[in-house]
């Protein structure tokens, strides 16, 4: 490039040429950025097919294990329905029965064959009803109003193939007109004759609100319908794009579109674009077994792509920014000779390195502090250049606070790398993994590997468990915290080796309760071993007597004391080494206690029943909509299930204790057994993308609860598995 520079300089119109050069340049980060943009966007698409993918299988999931739950109930009670082929006389009792310990259900009834008692073929419709919480008994429906059940699907089909079936939905015009689906089954009598058949009917109104609670976007809304196209669930009339819906149906039912399947779910995509040239794509795929209904989630590109968009168009102001600057470059570079011109661009780049990189350090830090009313937190990091090796970082994950701050050996460029890796696999270490001397050990075995510089770093990992104060720790050789409560202590930490200093180093973890109101600091000695111009540091004694007089202050007005206190004892010495502070400050949140109820069950599965009851009767007298107690009753069972098939060896009769608790703000459902340690807030979340023959074994439930409660929080407290389910209240 140099020598090329020279011939141009000889020549009387270089400044031709380098514009020629910087048109060039400018088109070829044109093409460059197109090129990104196309890339980009295609990673977009495919997540938004993942995406698409995970929320059809969540919703066909919800969906059948309502269904499920009504199949279950009918063929568990075939036995007792067989009985009354023989006595009609406790038929009331038996229907009635079954409808008061299943509220869900809007009905539940016998249809018998045509003279099946007689022989004048009489229809004889016996049947229960669910009349908002009211439960009525009428003997015979069929004389009411006509109404012939020998023309409707959910009797002649079971008559005729002799197996269940499930009814498309339809409007009830015998109680109020809201939209059900009836599973009806054939009875078969004790000498083998099909007697008639029995049904429930379910309530498709909860399908609505459940199918369109939460999406992909805020514009997205999700469809139900018949294997037919008839139409069971849709947006509500307050959706922002409810009026597309219509033109969504039109599409999946028209045979002649093109639709584009997702190679590894099989669900279909088709592109369409809106009236208000909204262009959009809508996914949809059908439920496996019976009924064989489609579930359908559309999703529009303004959404998807416009940060794409607003990206490329920053992108463009940038790099004209970029031109004008290098037009001064040039500039200047032809004013002055070339030595100096080279010295120049030559500071203006290592200006530029490491102005991005004291940035690239600054995002790496919390931007904001933790909205949760438990934890009052606030950091502080000084940088003795533009990069340092000092770090801090806090995110909450299950209920749970995951702190840190470290100190990499050295300064500038080189520790600032070095802590920039110590960092990024705090966050994903800490991502799925609860135990801190866990995390330290995971940490320290990635950064010993080609560590030939021999540098080290200083660390300190907690993990504070926000409901109960109870803080895990674990220390790396790093300053020993401040507990701040009625007096100024120093935490009791084990010594273990810093990190990167030997890959099988064993660090041990340690634990203790926080009192509310106790603040934790935490500090680089960058802090205690600053020098004033006389070369006194700082000192451990200063910082207690600081913080000693500052007693009931929160975190940032603490930090701030620390550090003016510290800045007036340097006075005008020169920084010498990078200062952080971290404080968190325990401020749990105690609410108003609007009911509690408690119960014990063995791990046994017959059990559950027991438990679903239980969840019920707290929802109902709560008053929680019907939907919602669905989701924590099945909720509370897959984390039953869990323990009841997993925590105790198996023949071992153990205990699972089930507390329920509700507050203004929230319902918690506390699960506590005795079993042995796991904890399944470490499990990685499953790929439902994937088929079921590629999909590993397991993880499903803990993924269902994750999906249907705000948080879920696990630890292990006196030899006990504590679990934690919570759902915020709107």
């Amino acid at each position: 490039m140099k020598k090329i520079l020279d011939k141009i300089g000889k020549n009387s119109n270089r400044r031709t040429w380098i514009t020629l050069i910087i048109v060039l340049a400018a088109l070829l980060l044109e093409l460059f950025s197109a090129a990104q943009y196309h890339y980009t966007k295609q990673i977009l698409e495919n997540e938004l097919e993942k995406k698409a993918s995970i929320e059809i299988t969540m919703k066909a999931i919800l969906v059948k294990s309502m269904l499920n739950s009504t199949e279950q109930v009918l063929n568990s009670h075939v036995a007792e329905i067989t009985k009354l082929t023989e006595d009609t006389d406790d038929i009331d009792d038996a229907l009635l029965t079954i409808l008061q310990a299943n509220p869900y259900f809007l009905g539940v009834g016998l249809a018998f064959k045509p003279g099946y008692y007689d022989d004048d073929d009489d229809l004889f419709e016996p049947w229960a009803f669910n009349q908002k919480g009211k439960l009525e008994f009428h003997g015979d429906i069929a004389k009411r109003g006509s109404h012939d059940y020998t023309n409707f699907k959910f009797y002649t089909e079971p008559i005729s193939t002799g197996k269940p079936y499930w009814s498309d939905p339809y409007i009830d015009s015998i109680q109020n007109f809201s939209l059900i689906t009836t599973y009806s089954i054939p009875i078969i009598d004790h000498e083998g004759d099909t007697a008639g058949i029995a049904g429930i009917d379910l309530s498709l109104e909860w399908l609505s609100d459940s199918l369109n609670n939460r999406h992909i976007y805020p514009s997205s809304y999700c469809l139900l319908l018949t294997d037919s196209g008839k139409l069971i669930s849709q947006p509500s009339k307050n959706h922002p794009r409810y009026k597309d819906f219509d033109d969504a149906i039109k599409l999946i039912k028209d045979s002649t579109n093109t639709a584009r399947i997702v190679a590894k779910s099989k669900i279909k995509i088709i592109e369409f674009t809106t009236e208000d040239n909204q262009d959009a794509c809508v996914f949809f795929h059908h439920m496996r077994g019976n009924p064989h209904w489609l579930i359908a989630v559309v999703c529009y590109d303004k959404e998807v792509f416009g940060e794409l968009t607003n990206m490329r168009l920053r992108t463009w102001l940038l790099m004209l920014l970029g031109f004008m600057l290098l037009g001064y470059i040039v500039y200047r570079f032809l004013k002055n000779n070339k030595r100096m011109a080279q010295n120049e661009l030559e500071h203006e780049r290592l200006n530029t390195e490491l102005h991005v990189a004291k940035r690239i350090q600054s995002e790496m830090l919390p931007q904001a502090g933790i909205e949760h009313g438990n934890v009052d937190i606030a950091g502080n990091l000084v940088a003795a250049r533009e990069v340092g090796g000092d770090i801090y970082d806090y995110f909450v994950r299950d209920e749970k606070l995951f702190f840190c701050i470290g100190d990499a050996s050295g300064k500038g460029v080189p520790s600032a790398l070095v802590m920039s890796v110590t960092h990024s696999l705090f966050r994903a270490i800490g991502a799925r993994e609860s135990n801190p001397a866990r995390i330290m050990q995971l940490i320290n075995h990635a950064v010993c590997e080609g560590n030939e510089s021999s540098m080290f770093v200083t660390f300190f990992i907690g993990v504070l468990d926000l409901p109960t104060g109870r803080l895990h720790y674990c220390n790396a050789g790093h300053d020993t915290p401040i507990l701040i409560a009625n007096d100024a202590v120093k935490l009791d930490v084990k010594p273990n080796l810093p990190l990167a200093v030997m890959g099988d180093w064993q660090y041990e973890g340690q634990d203790t309760n926080l009192q509310p109101g106790t603040t934790f600091l935490l500090y680089t000695d960058g802090l205690t071993e600053a020098m004033n111009v006389h070369k006194q540091q700082f000192g451990l004694t200063r910082l207690v007597d600081i913080v000693k007089s500052t007693p009931g202050s929160s975190t940032q007005e603490l930090l701030e004391a620390v550090l003016d206190g510290m800045r007036h004892f340097v006075g005008d010495a020169e920084q010498s080494d990078d200062l952080t502070m971290l404080a968190i400050k325990y401020t749990p949140v105690v609410e108003d206690i609007e009911l509690e109820r408690e119960i014990t069950v063995t791990n046994d599965v017959e059990q559950v029943t027991r438990l679903n009851d239980f969840v019920d009767a707290f929802c109902a007298e709560l008053g929680i909509p019907s939907t919602e107690a669905t989701q924590m009753r099945l909720s509370v069972e897959e984390a039953a299930v869990n323990v009841i098939n997993y925590a105790y060896p198996e023949g071992e009769i153990g205990e699972l204790n089930v507390k329920a608790t509700a507050t203004a703000s929230a319902l918690k459902f506390v699960l506590i057994d005795s079993g042995m340690s796991f904890a399944p807030t470490d499990a990685p979340d499953v790929d439902t993308s994937l088929s079921a023959e590629d999909r590993r074994i397991g993880g499903l439930g803990i993924f269902l609860v994750r999906q249907l409660m705000d948080t879920i929080n696990y630890e292990r407290i006196d030899g006990h598995n504590v679990l934690t389910l919570k759902k915020n209240r709107k």
